[in-house]
């Protein structure tokens, strides 16, 4: 090996260990993984992006995660589960709603919490649940919306005045 190879294989061991290090400091400080706690369902009409492994998030702060969704063949509704950590109790009156990280983001749960005193069980229901946004359907709505209040408006315009009294 000369010396100018043996250089190239230096530099490249530097170069994978310093990704290697920035791979594991990336991965401690991110906050991802399974949160482990007790487990909460949750029925929605629609569950569309939302994976699993996805946040479940409480004022904006991760406090479970999605362990899985099935469709009930009885309801035909969306089933998810999830794991809160432990230290959060939910309020049995509180409320769940599948969001946009932004405008093409992923999909994560906010849970919005209610004022009940009492507190959802491990294996618990979340009754109140909001299904995600489709952006198409808002598009399309909007569009055909619009197109609705003009048609409205031109036959407005195009009626003729009333004749004076005489």
């Amino acid at each position: 090996m000369t010396s100018n190879n043996m250089f190239e294989a230096v530099i490249g061991a530097v170069v994978l260990a310093v990704a290697a290090v920035f791979l594991v400091f990336a991965f401690g400080t991110a906050n991802v993984g399974a949160v482990r706690g007790y487990e909460v369902l949750a029925r929605f009409d629609r569950v569309d992006g939302l994976n699993m492994g996805a946040d479940v998030r409480l004022s904006g702060i991760k406090v479970g995660s999605i362990t899985g969704q099935h469709l009930d063949p009885k309801t035909f509704l969306a089933e998810v589960r999830m794991s809160i950590a432990p230290d959060v109790k939910l309020p049995a009156d509180s409320s769940a709603q599948i969001i946009s990280d932004g405008l093409l983001g992923s999909k994560f749960l906010a849970i919005i919490p209610g004022g009940d005193d009492a507190v959802i069980p491990p294996g618990g229901l979340i009754t109140y649940t909001q299904s995600p946004l489709i952006l198409e359907n808002l598009i399309g709505q909007l569009i055909f919306g619009a197109g609705d209040k003009d048609k409205d408006k031109s036959k407005t315009d195009a009626t003729p005045a009333p004749a004076p009294a005489k």
